[in-house]
């Protein structure tokens, strides 16, 4: 796999949990992190997601925020 994106973030799917049209895709990077993204369960089937299953978390955005207390 080669893209343009700079994170990727390589990690197990722990949970899929799906809606009406969107699926919620919890995937473990390390213990205690978790990236959570929201995809189409459309998607979630084209690449054959299940729990347990290695994939990639590929974060591509032009901004960044940051807040403090």
């Amino acid at each position: 796999m080669q893209i343009s994106a700079r994170n990727t973030l390589k990690g197990t799917i722990k949970k899929i949990t799906l809606g009406a049209v969107n699926a919620e895709v919890i995937i473990e990077i390390s213990q205690e992190v978790e990236i959570v993204p929201i995809i189409t369960n459309s998607s979630v089937e084209r690449l054959g997601l299940t729990e347990g299953k290695i994939a990639y978390a590929i974060v591509k955005a032009s901004d960044v925020m940051i807040g403090v207390d």
